[in-house]
């Protein structure tokens, strides 16, 4: 488990993963008690260049928690894009080295244009709407494990 110090603290970020199958949202809350926030998107290249990017993106944020959106069917069962996204999780937790949950994103996506709506600049913005759905997703997940 990697743990990042700073001043006698410890840092216990958590990072949601939006994974899709042109652009990965990311999403970090500072800690289980702390808010959810936008970490970006990126274009997919390749599965290495992935992992190398989300690597990048973390290294001194202290994650020691990963959850990735599993994209459900309607009926809750899971289909083909949810058995990508968990075996994508799989080979991001195996590379970074750090557990990895998964939580149901069924109309983050819809809901992340909900909360885009009134912000143009944003809107626009190539991969917005993933990031915010990451963050949706890691919210969700915290207000579940705050309740457990």
């Amino acid at each position: 488990m990697t743990i990042l110090r700073i001043y006698g603290f410890i840092l216990m970020a958590i990072l949601a993963v939006d994974f899709g199958k042109r652009r990965i949202g990311l999403a970090i809350a500072e800690s289980a008690n702390s808010a959810a926030y936008p970490l970006g998107t990126f274009e997919r290249v390749s599965m290495e260049r992935d992992l190398s990017h989300i690597a990048a993106r973390i290294e001194s944020r202290g994650v020691t928690q990963i959850v990735v959106g599993l994209p459900l069917n309607m009926d809750g069962t899971e289909g083909p894009s949810a058995r990508a996204a968990r075996s994508f999780g799989a080979k991001v937790g195996e590379h970074l080295r750090l557990p990895v949950d998964y939580a149901d994103e069924r109309l983050t996506s819809f809901e992340a244009r909900e909360r885009l709506a009134g912000q143009t600049r944003l809107r626009r913005k190539r991969g917005a709407v993933d990031a915010v759905a990451a963050t949706i997703i890691l919210e969700e997940w915290l207000a579940a494990h705050r309740d457990s």
